[in-house]
């Protein structure tokens, strides 16, 4: 598989990655799945490097955060979208990847400026009246810079790191590589799905990159919360906003990590909590559209006391029928009704997944229990989603990416509320929202909304009916119509028959070339001729042999499947 690789480059980053894996004791891995002797064959040979002490002793999720982050960019990616998938990972791994920072060392002002003069069209300091040359921030896929309008009102630069693309490009290509051969070779791994979980990170990823795809989600957000004032999202200059550029309005407020400073400027820090789970809370149970990752260094407090929200590049999407499966859960909890939370577990899980329902009804059961008694305002939100995602792994399920977003940003919304405010109450906040979703879902406009299409389903359908019948009659007058059936069973049966059927011709075969051969050998005298006979009779054996030699492969073979 690794063969397939077409570039010299592929190549070298394909060795640095196992050298990477090896330094932090990953050692097997990369003999597992056939990185080392592919770099053998190709020449590149690998020094198996002893792990340092200190890396041994390191914890495997703490082993593998330093791991993605020596990797570079695309792979610190990788696991910050790892950390969303409580479903598949237990807490401590989803801590470990939580820890890991996008932080890298800026590139000089010099080295972006011609492709900032490429984006903009022209010198950028004959658009703007001042550019800072140090950036306020760097980051892997990208850098920040202050800058300052004609008007004097202050804007951020975000600038594309100049070749990234290409970079993210060749490491999505060998993690694609990487998945197939993992999900081949590593059965322990398979149940967490490496070719889909790549697959929507390699769509999430290149979604990232399109700064202006950025600024589309962040206009739409604005549209959402449209006439509040107790949320701040930069505008948009788009005259100057490309693919490559993002240009919005500076907040000037105290970043979500100084809480010192917000109780220098007297901030209520109870009424922040409360301000921002309001906000998340309408994004996913009443909008559907949600920034996915709201963690502290997207946040900032302004000094009136409203949210500003910045880098919209991760956001989540949440259909009606999701929403109400939230609150069919919540209900389910405070009710005590166990099936009624196995069937949304159900309901969340993918197709295609085994599920044994006697088995997930019991984990329900005992899930409820441990709730019973519990009014819905001393429920810990955060909590009893990890719960419910150890279920989903006890019994090898996993989330589709949307619940799994949505889930993340609970817990991290959870966590940012705990900072402010110790006795921060998720439940509490999200009960309004969820009584609303609920009284939504059966509202007179829903109810006659939802009633029209199944109408207009059900007329379409009798419109149809007569000519499907017709049409159905037609074919069978004509001796056309034709059904096929296939029995999965039935199928394999004939399968191992022919099979059979194949081996007892070969074993007839072989038997009659062994009788004519022993026959036309012992028929052999003198002459020219019957040295002619002789060479039959000998190929004769000789194909008896292949012959035999085949079906005992095929038995074989078959036994091994």
């Amino acid at each position: 598989m690794w063969e397939t690789l077409g570039t010299v480059r592929d190549l070298g980053r394909l060795q640095e990655i196992a050298s990477v894996l090896i330094r932090y004791g990953f050692g097997d891995v990369v003999k597992r799945i056939g990185m080392a002797g592919m770099l053998e064959k190709a020449g590149r040979l690998l020094h198996w490097q002893t792990v340092e002490e200190g890396r041994l002793r390191m914890e495997a999720p703490a082993r593998l955060r330093c791991t993605l982050q020596d990797l570079g960019p695309t792979f610190v990616k990788l696991g910050q979208v790892l950390a969303t998938r409580v479903d598949l990972l237990p807490p401590a791994w989803i801590a470990e990847l939580s820890e890991l920072q996008n932080a890298v060392p800026a590139l000089p002002y010099e080295e972006i400026l011609p492709q900032l003069h490429e984006d903009l069209g022209a010198d950028p300091d004959t658009i703007f009246a001042r550019v800072e040359r140090e950036p306020l921030a760097a980051a892997s896929l990208a850098q920040t810079h202050r800058a300052w309008l004609a008007n004097g009102d202050p804007v951020v630069l975000k600038v594309r790191r100049p070749g990234i693309r290409d970079t993210v490009e060749a490491d999505l290509r060998l993690l694609k590589h990487l998945a197939v051969i993992v999900e081949g070779n590593l059965p322990e791994l398979r149940r967490y799905h490496p070719q889909r979980i790549v697959q929507q990170f390699s769509g999430s990823l290149r979604r990232e990159l399109d700064f202006a795809a950025e600024c589309r989600n962040a206009e739409r957000i604005a549209a959402n919360f449209a006439g509040r004032e107790d949320i701040v999202i930069p505008r948009v200059h788009w005259q100057w906003t490309s693919e490559r550029l993002n240009v919005q309005d500076l907040l000037q407020g105290i970043p979500g990590r100084d809480l010192a400073a917000v109780d220098a400027i007297g901030l209520d820090r109870a009424q922040l909590a409360r301000t921002g789970a309001g906000i998340v809370l309408k994004m996913v149970l009443e909008d559907g559209f949600f920034h996915a990752d709201p963690h502290p260094g997207n946040i900032f407090y302004m000094p009136d006391g409203a949210i500003g929200v910045i880098d919209f590049g991760m956001v989540g999407r949440v259909t009606e029928q999701r929403r109400f499966q939230i609150v069919r859960l919540l209900h389910g909890l405070v009710a005590h009704d166990s099936a009624d939370v196995a069937e949304v577990l159900i309901d969340w899980t993918e197709e295609g997944n085994d599920i044994d329902e006697v088995r997930l009804q019991e984990s329900a059961d005992v899930f409820v229990d441990q709730y019973r008694g519990v009014p819905l305002k001393d429920l810990r939100m955060g909590a009893m989603l990890v719960d419910v995602t150890a279920i989903l792994r006890e019994h090898g399920l996993s989330l589709p990416a949307d619940l799994a977003l949505m889930i993340k940003a609970f817990l991290t919304l959870e966590g940012l509320g705990r900072q402010l405010d110790p006795d921060f109450d998720m439940a509490s906040e999200a009960r309004p929202y969820l009584e609303r979703a609920m009284l939504e879902r059966y509202s007179p406009d829903v109810l006659v909304r939802r009633g029209r299409r199944t109408l207009a389903g059900v007329v379409d359908l009798l419109r149809d009916m007569p000519r499907d019948v017709h049409r159905l009659l037609q074919s069978a007058r004509r001796g056309k119509l034709q059904m096929h059936i296939e029995v999965d069973t039935l199928k394999a049966f004939g399968e191992q028959v022919d099979r059979a059927a194949n081996r007892l011709t070969m074993g007839i075969i072989t038997a009659a070339l062994i009788i004519g051969s022993s026959i036309v050998m012992n028929s052999v005298g003198g002459g020219v001729s019957n040295r002619w006979l002789l060479a039959l009779g000998a190929m004769g054996f000789i194909g008896a042999a292949l012959c035999g030699v085949w079906i005992l492969f095929s038995v074989w073979r078959s036994g091994r499947r």
